[in-house]
């Protein structure tokens, strides 16, 4: 465990780096209940994605603890599993399969950005208040669908959306569940939540909205993950190629973001602000989007999370390992997971919308050319019910401000190169 991890340079021991893991795995759990939910929406099948995110999610953070020595942990990205359902199965009417075929030339590019330390040219020619608006955006439209999910929000034929029946049923369990889930992180609860989903799932049994059978059993073999359903028909229209850059534009950035977070929080940065391993850091999520197109599930990225489990102690990738031989053991209990309905998960994204939200405090509305582009990334994601469509609103109409104010210098040419490609695109759709 020395030799591997250095515990004692990094002053831990093996007790509190399983403790950390431990928690950080209870803190993310509800993505196995989410992720299947969401993407089951987009005509896949519930169990199999279920099994892609468990594998997928274990060999990223496994290669994450040997390769990086990190105690940050990967799943299924919230925010790119809805954009791959809504947007671009549900929205653009793509199949699921060319979905992930985008995903999995995603992670191979990104893998290839990481080896070759490429990734840095990118992160810099995307204007720094724009990332954050992404985020917000994300939360928004994430949140949008949590409320959706639950039939908190309705169509309405006269204000597009509207108010739906909030005394009964599922909007009544959903309210119920974020109520808890927002008491129980108000009170820092470790896991709050995957608790609020279990307590709300438990609610919906006596309101017969939570289905169990008769030969009910929490353990079972998992479903078969959907091995290399990838679709290559369309891969070289327009219309893909926006697709594919918005998984790897999130998917750079989330991960990006997650690791100064995480890391800063353990206190690991070095003297001159670099993360450590950061390199082997992407190169492990890549790998984990890799592996997760090919098993048959949305972009995989480092979680938040894992700041939970460094709040526990966790300082190498000890911590991963455990929170990786943890979604393993959950291989098993598929149908506790699947049982979860989508009223106890809208709880869950609606919650993390928050959570995301909370980056638009840092974003700078004074100066009109940062502001205002900002503003159209935030509110085109959810009015538009695209994540895309924030993007690209948002980069087209912030180069145009800083053209037509003179600050040309600005504007990086890896950011004209996309705009010019963004303005083909509303030509050839």
């Amino acid at each position: 465990m020395e030799r591997i991890f250095h515990l004692q340079e990094n002053k831990t021991t093996v007790g509190r780096e399983i403790l950390a893991g431990v928690t950080t795995f209870l803190t993310m759990a509800y993505i196995l209940a989410v992720n299947p939910d969401l993407l089951s929406k987009a005509g896949m099948p519930a169990g199999g994605v279920f099994t892609a995110t468990v594998v997928a999610s274990a060999i990223a953070t496994l290669v994450m603890a040997f390769l990086a020595n990190l105690p940050v942990a990967l799943a299924p990205g919230m925010g790119l599993n809805a954009f791959f359902a809504f947007t671009v199965v549900l929205g653009m009417g793509y199949s699921w399969r060319l979905a992930l075929t985008a995903v999995f030339l995603e992670g191979i590019l990104f893998l290839i950005l990481s080896l070759f330390n490429v990734r840095e040219t990118i992160i810099k020619a995307i204007p720094e208040n724009l990332k954050k608006a992404v985020s917000v955006g994300i939360g928004l439209f994430i949140a949008l669908i949590g409320f959706e999910n639950a039939g908190v929000i309705v169509g309405n034929d006269s204000t597009l959306v509207g108010l739906g029946n909030i005394t009964s049923g599922t909007a009544l369990l959903a309210l119920i569940g974020l109520v808890i889930t927002i008491i129980l992180f108000a009170n820092k609860v470790p896991g709050a939540i995957l608790i609020g989903i279990i307590a709300t799932t438990i609610i919906g049994i006596p309101l017969k909205i939570t289905s169990i059978s008769s030969g009910f059993s929490p353990i079972s073999m998992p479903d078969e993950p959907l091995f290399w359903q990838l679709d290559f028909s369309d891969i070289f229209s327009f219309k893909f190629f926006t697709v594919f850059f918005t998984f790897l534009f999130v998917d750079i950035f989330d991960t990006v973001g997650t690791l100064v977070g995480v890391v800063t929080k353990a206190g690991l940065v070095k003297k001159n602000g670099e993360i450590p391993k950061v390199k082997q850091a992407l190169i492990a999520d890549a790998v984990g989007t890799v592996a997760g197109a090919v098993l048959g599930t949305s972009t995989v990225t480092s979680y938040v999370e894992s700041t939970a489990g460094v709040a526990a102690g966790g300082r190498t990738g000890l911590a991963s390992v455990a929170t990786g031989l943890l979604f393993l053991l959950a291989l098993f209990f598929s149908p506790v997971f699947l049982l979860i309905p989508s009223a106890a998960t809208a709880p869950a994204l609606i919650f993390v919308g928050f959570l995301m939200m909370q980056a638009v405090v840092n974003i700078d509305f004074t100066n009109p050319t940062e502001g205002i582009p900002a503003f159209l990334t935030i509110v085109m994601m959810p009015f538009a019910y695209s994540i895309s469509e924030g993007i690209v609103y948002g980069l087209l109409s912030y180069i145009i401000l800083k053209a037509s104010t003179g600050k040309f210098k600005d504007v990086s040419m890896i950011t004209w190169i996309l705009f010019i490609i963004f303005i083909f695109r509303f030509f050839l759709k």
